[in-house]
């Protein structure tokens, strides 16, 4: 598991970075800051954050005596290109399918007994 996207997605498999991740895009944070709302050691949130860091999608800064951890949304970038380019082709299986029945449904001579139900692709206008 080398691989950036690999590392991103079992970074985020974890329900607490996850929730981590979802308040740094709201805004900077401390180690602290993020560690309040879980019951888990400062040390625990640490190891998390470093799995996050890890895999790309958070960096820690100095400012003053704060050290903020920053979200980096171009990894972002990645796995939706990643994703995009799976729900393309289902979008394209399933105009397909709709093509095939919609066919099916026209050739059928009696169409009063056939109902053909339409496939919908998720987000697609109705």
């Amino acid at each position: 598991m080398d691989d950036q996207l690999s590392r991103v997605f079992s970074a985020l498999a974890d329900p607490i970075r996850r929730d981590m991740v979802a308040r740094l895009a709201v805004g900077d944070a401390t180690v602290n800051e993020l560690a309040e709302p879980y019951s888990v050691t400062v040390q625990a949130v640490s190891k998390h954050l470093k799995v996050l860091e890890d895999a790309g999608l958070v960096s820690r800064s100095r400012q003053a005596q704060r050290r903020p951890v920053h979200l980096e949304a171009e990894v972002f970038d990645l796995m939706t290109k990643w994703i995009e380019r799976y729900r393309q082709e289902a979008e394209q299986r399933y105009r397909r399918l709709d093509a095939v029945l919609a066919e099916m449904a026209a050739e059928d001579p009696n169409p009063a007994q056939t109902r053909v139900p339409q496939t919908r692709v998720q987000g697609e206008a109705s």
